[in-house]
């Protein structure tokens, strides 16, 4: 029998980074028996992809079954999903969260509310979720829980009085949490005799088994030996495994009913056929489909592009592959001239594109490489209209795209960021962000000695090292999160890289006017060190349009062709002087360079750490 529904309860934990939810988590597994005591405190369960465990943080959400004894008797299946607190992985936040009827909200005792924690509780209030604060690490010589209470009321309009004082290091309050999960989240919603819907919110890939599906069913049931339809790509196949994450996997004979969740083999191998927030429905009798995700926009770009010994399908295999299980990363083929075939590939910010491209030269053995990162652009056509009677847009993510004329304005993506910071580092964070273009919006203080800062800049002066220089000026106390507010008209330009008269697209950025200049000179001093000397001299140019705005010059090869002259008139060895240079000037007219491969990665890695 299919656990009563009523006894079933759907929660995730939300938090900022580094407060405390997947060893909150792990405390939960310990208690319900999920799991045994682990010798080892700092090796995370969860948090198993070799890169959560070496950065610590949690990269992706991970479903798990608990089987809680109440003390009303009764057995309740919790089915807990951990989810990443970082910015750049609030899709599957968004997605966890979907998934659930309630959620436990994590604070840090003596960090207090942070940017996440205001980001990831706007989202639970918008899906109508029970919230459950919880204030972590009471057991800390700095905790201040009185005063987070009343930052959370005060910053997050939520009732704190009630919060749960808790210590997942040490095994406070786990008791507590537990039955607030039982008493605040409300049962699932659903019909198990209705017609079957199932939500896929995650997908592995197995190389024995196919693709893996993690679903929440919403109505119906789906057993073993079912014949189950996946309304997106249209296809069908027969169920050979099913059960429940505890937290291996663990099959179940009478499979899952609505408001339980779990995972589903079915011998999937074509990984086109799945798309996270798809709905899963049986074969012989076809329900509606469910609402799925709504499809995030990543917001920078950059390109991937095979190197050494890997080739271009092996690299194709590989970002197919991570597009299951990550849905908001996305691809499409592309050729880089130098750098030959590769893909332009889009990300949700800079860390998700350090972590995607780290998971795919460590999961698949891979050698890359990686263009600078950029973000998308609408271009505003000169002349041409929309059907609308509004002047054609054009949006692109690359220098290479931008037409060379008939265009009226560029328009670059914009976000409202907030800072949570010191109030004594309020100067310091403000100069920042001016330097970055960034327009104050307003200022309001969370107790006594912390200030949000909010601001409207261009994602562009975002996504390089904003993070790092705002935890540098802040000693480190200082967070950020931001969310996009649009596009807006700048004085944008695109600036070429000329190699000996020669446009090098791979290098040309597009960038603001006031800056132009000192970043084209940046490149092109970092490329006079990487590309080796000719036997005639190569300049080096920086231009906008047809104007040069930065200039350096490659010397020559120098051979001393007066070495055999010991004496005699000046005049033979000045013509054979000007004979050489009138065969550098010739070999100059008919000579051409090559950017090595090498110079490249250079190039665009100054250019990433300049920016």
């Amino acid at each position: 029998m299919p656990h009563p529904q009523h006894l079933i309860r759907n929660f995730c934990i939300i938090a900022h980074i580094d407060h405390g939810k997947s060893t909150l988590a792990e405390r939960l597994l310990e208690r319900t028996g999920a799991m045994g005591q682990k010798d080892d405190k700092e090796l995370e369960v969860l948090d198993s992809m070799d890169l959560e465990r070496e950065r610590g943080i949690t990269i992706k959400a991970k479903a798990v079954c608990l089987s809680y004894k109440h003390e009303d008797g009764n057995t309740y299946q919790l089915n807990l999903i951990d989810t990443p607190g970082h910015v750049d992985f609030s899709y599957e936040v968004t997605r966890s969260l979907q998934a659930c009827e309630g959620c436990l909200l994590v604070v840090d005792a003596s960090q207090g509310v942070q940017a996440q924690t205001v980001a990831n509780y706007l989202l639970a209030d918008t899906l109508k979720l029970a919230v459950i604060p919880t204030i972590n690490k009471i057991d800390l010589p700095s905790a201040r829980p009185q005063e987070v209470k009343a930052e959370i009321e005060e910053s997050l309009a939520h009732p704190a009085d009630e919060a749960i004082l808790a210590s997942a290091k040490a095994g406070i309050g786990i008791d507590e949490i537990l039955k607030a999960v039982v008493r605040e989240v409300p049962a699932p919603t659903g019909d198990r005799s209705a017609a079957t819907q199932a939500l896929v919110f995650d997908a592995i890939y197995d190389d024995y088994r196919g693709i893996i599906l993690y679903v929440r069913v919403v109505n119906g049931a789906i057993r073993k030996g079912d014949k189950i339809h996946m309304i997106r790509s249209d296809r069908t196949y027969d169920v050979s495994d099913i059960g429940r994450l505890r937290p291996k996997m663990e099959s179940s004979a009478d499979g899952l009913a609505a408001g339980e969740v779990g995972y589903i083999c079915a011998a999937i191998k074509a990984l086109h056929d799945v798309k996270v927030g798809d709905t899963i429905t049986l074969a012989d009798n076809h329900a509606a489909p469910l609402s799925g995700f709504r499809e995030m926009k990543p917001m920078v770009y950059c390109g991937l592009y095979p190197s050494g010994e890997t080739t271009y399908d092996q690299l194709r295999e590989a970002v197919e592959k991570l597009t299951l299980n990550d849905a908001s990363f996305v691809w499409q083929p592309e050729s880089g001239g130098a750098l030959g075939h590769g893909f332009r590939c889009g990300f949700l910010g800079m860390l998700h594109m350090e972590i995607c491209q780290e998971r795919l030269e460590r999961e698949h053995d891979l050698d890359m490489v990686q263009t600078a990162p950029t973000v998308t652009y609408r271009v505003n056509l000169r002349g041409i209209m929309s059907e609308d009677g509004q002047p054609r847009t054009i949006e692109i993510t690359t220098p290479g795209e931008l037409p060379k004329d008939g265009y009226d304005s560029i328009e670059e993506p914009v976000v409202d960021i907030h800072f949570f910071v010191p109030a004594d580092r309020i100067g310091s964070v403000m100069q920042l962000v001016q330097d970055r273009r960034g327009d104050f919006l307003k200022q309001d203080y969370i107790g006594q000695h912390r200030c949000r800062l909010t601001y409207r800049m261009p994602l562009a002066e975002v996504i390089f090292d904003l993070f790092d220089k705002l935890k540098s000026v802040t000693q480190g106390y200082g967070t950020m999160d931001y969310e996009f507010a649009g596009y807006q008209v700048a004085d944008l330009v695109k600036v070429d890289i000329l190699v000996h008269n020669n446009p090098c697209e791979a290098l040309a950025f597009i960038c603001h006017r006031t800056v132009a200049e000192r970043r084209g000179r940046a490149i092109i001093k970092s490329l006079k060190e990487e590309i080796p000397k000719h036997l005639f001299e190569v300049a080096l140019q920086a231009a906008i349009g047809t104007r040069v705005v930065a200039r350096e010059t490659i010397k020559s090869y120098g051979k001393n062709v007066t070495a055999k002259c010991y004496g005699g008139d000046i005049s033979r060895k000045r013509k054979l002087l000007e004979k050489q240079k009138e065969g550098k000037k010739r070999m100059k007219m008919i000579g051409s360079v090559e950017v090595p491969q090498e110079a490249f990665m250079a190039v665009l890695k100054s250019r990433s750490e300049e920016a």
